[in-house]
């Protein structure tokens, strides 16, 4: 429905009826007029050009709505009943309150009809954004509820519980057995047990050593989506104890570049945090920015943060970030032209992360080559083989039909990114690599360094654990070289880590102590030869993909730090030690990781007071 008006020189302008009736509440015809070019030039609800661009509030159109339709407006103090609906309430708009009255806050789409119809008696009107609050406060058990438990519920072969499957105790009694068994068995046996051992270990160090040779396709020359044709775009971004980077945050967030009418920007944050909702009050953020409040319960992690805000996600596709992010403004764009252009199947795609503060410290030029080795030179390569990928934690666009799909994060896993990877997998579903990247912070010194770690390796044995339980389902689902890629990448990692100074104590003492047999002997120099081979092949794993990435990066004067990963990786063997006590000790524990505290960065991105 549309209304023609008369500009001030007698041009004849014509509006659509939710935009025009504000002229009759005092609303400058220049703020309408160009709300309604917005909406045409970007395919978009008048409303929602109105709001998310910034020319109006959310506070000031409601109010002048409800004035129009006789009815009055109330902006906090929202009571609803305790049977609201969650989320459905907030997508319709309506809900009722404790006193009987029908509480309105029509989302965009549905202004028109509630100005052709009128208001029903006794109906009271509020903003979206308070009433979205309003819901999930009257529903808060509930909706911790499911945020929490739905994956369990509706997927339980998929969720994360403590504890072993009795197949896999039964697997790790057998293989325990079998190595008693060995220690007895006869020499020839022992030596090719451990040649065999050695040539699996190979086969995994083998792709680490193929990936550098394999240079990552460029972003495709895709043509420019035109604005009206693109989706609504859900980012995002679980905040606690944020307060230091809530403003450089809002900045990155509002430089990217995408249709602001079709952005949907949701800082989720716990109820208790009352420092990071008191950051964000002080910005004027328009409408296309919420603050979701996630209501208090277990366990305090990230995933359940998350699963509390998916229900509200509007948009077609969906992003996270992390606090600390800085992304590059063309992603939401370019993911959105890749989906489009991608079969169905591609469910995700993964951006590249980039550690900004490298300077800090030894740690963050180490974390900063092995950033550059994950992301710019493995994970592409598992990316267009088709292969298993652990997400990353932040930078990950999602299909929002195929995330709702899964179920959501696992709330109870502390790598809740490394898991979705592997469901996505085990689903069907493949995870692209967006060669655009994501600025991030890095811990400087030990340790909260330690904390992340610990918590990353963690969450890699609750996801073995999670996924290790039905291997045959597994196996027929990602075939042989994807179940080996999932191995190696989740469960591997951690082994590996866990094993990393034993191995180098023994080989160091081998060589040391006994490097050759005095006599020729077949299969004695056979496990010497196969253990050298494995040593030299494993550091050539640890350091040719991040001197590649750091190369192919520009990194020329960060080249030499590659030689410290090896110790390094000595670190990380701790961490991992800490994450398998901490698994047993306090398995749903979120070590929280401050930031803003960078003293360095690269692009300026991080300095203080951007």
């Amino acid at each position: 429905m549309f209304v023609e008006v008369r500009s001030p020189r007698g041009a004849a302008i014509v509006l659509p009826a939710e935009l025009a009736f504000l002229l009759g509440q005092g609303v400058d015809l220049e703020i309408v007029h160009a709300a309604a070019i917005l909406a045409r030039r970007e395919g978009t609800a008048p409303v929602a050009a109105l709001l998310r661009s910034g020319l109006m509030s959310e506070a000031d159109y409601y109010t002048a709505l409800a004035r129009a339709l006789g009815r009055p407006f109330r902006g906090t103090g929202l009571a609803l009943q305790a049977e609201v609906r969650f989320p459905e309430d907030v997508h319709i708009g309506a809900a009722l309150g404790v006193a009987g009255e029908l509480v309105l806050a029509p989302p965009a789409e549905a202004v028109a009809a509630l100005l052709s119809a009128g208001a029903p008696p006794g109906a009271v009107f509020t903003t979206p954004a308070a009433l979205s609050a309003a819901v999930l406060r009257a529903a808060g058990p509930r909706a911790a509820a499911r945020a929490a438990e739905a994956l369990e519920v509706r997927a339980p072969d998929w969720a994360y519980r403590p504890g072993l499957h009795p197949a896999q105790v039964l697997v790790l009694a057998l293989a325990a057995a079998a190595a008693v068994q060995l220690l007895d068995a006869a020499v020839w046996l022992q030596l090719a047990a451990l040649v065999l051992l050695n040539l699996s270990v190979l086969a995994v160090i083998v792709f680490r050593l193929a990936a550098p040779l394999v240079r990552p396709d460029p972003l495709p020359d895709l043509a420019r989506v035109p604005d009206a044709e693109l989706p609504v775009y859900t980012v995002l971004v679980a905040l606690y104890r944020e307060t230091r980077v809530v403003p450089r945050l809002v900045r990155a967030l509002a430089r990217l570049d995408y249709p602001a009418s079709k952005l949907d920007l949701k800082f989720v944050i716990e109820a208790d945090d009352v420092a990071t909702a008191a950051a964000l009050a002080t910005l004027p953020l328009p409408a296309r920015f919420e603050v979701v409040t996630a209501p208090a319960g277990l366990p305090r992690t990230k995933p359940r943060a998350l699963n509390v805000a998916l229900p509200l996600a509007r948009g077609e596709h969906l992003v996270v970030y992390d606090a600390e992010d800085v992304p590059d403004p063309g992603q939401l764009r370019a993911a959105a032209a890749l989906f489009r252009a991608a079969s169905p199947r591609l469910a995700c795609l993964q951006g590249r992360l980039v550690i900004d503060n490298t300077g800090d410290s030894c740690l963050t030029r180490c974390f900063t080559l092995e950033y550059a080795a994950l992301f710019d030179v493995l994970l592409p390569l598992l990316a267009a083989a088709h292969l298993p990928v652990p997400l990353g934690g932040t930078t990950t666009h999602f299909r929002t039909q195929v995330l709702r799909e899964l179920h959501g994060w696992d709330a109870w896993n502390v790598t809740e990114d490394a898991d979705l990877g592997m469901r996505l997998a085990i689903a069907g579903y493949r995870v692209g690599d967006l060669p655009l990247s994501t600025l991030e912070e890095a811990p400087a010194s030990l340790r909260p360094w330690l904390r992340q770690r610990t918590r990353w390796m963690k969450g890699f044995i609750q996801t073995a654990i999670t996924h290790g339980r039905h291997p045959l389902q597994a196996f027929r689902r990602l075939g042989p070289l994807g179940l080996l890629c999932a191995v190696a990448g989740v469960p591997g990692t951690v082994v590996s880590a866990l094993a990393y100074p034993f191995g180098l104590a023994l080989v160091v003492r081998q060589v040391v102590a006994d490097p050759l047999p005095a006599a020729p002997d077949f299969l004695a120099n056979l496990v010497t030869a196969t253990g050298l081979t494995v040593l030299a092949a494993g550091l050539g794993a640890m350091l040719l993909p991040a001197l590649v990435g750091c190369l192919r990066r520009g990194w020329w004067g960060l080249a030499p730090w590659v030689l410290a990963l090896p110790f390094y990786y000595g670190l990380v063997s701790a961490a991992a030690w800490l994450g398998l006590v901490e698994l047993l000790l306090a398995p749903h524990r979120w070590n929280k990781t401050e930031h803003g505290l960078a003293a360095t960065s690269r692009t300026g991105a991080m300095r203080q007071g951007r």
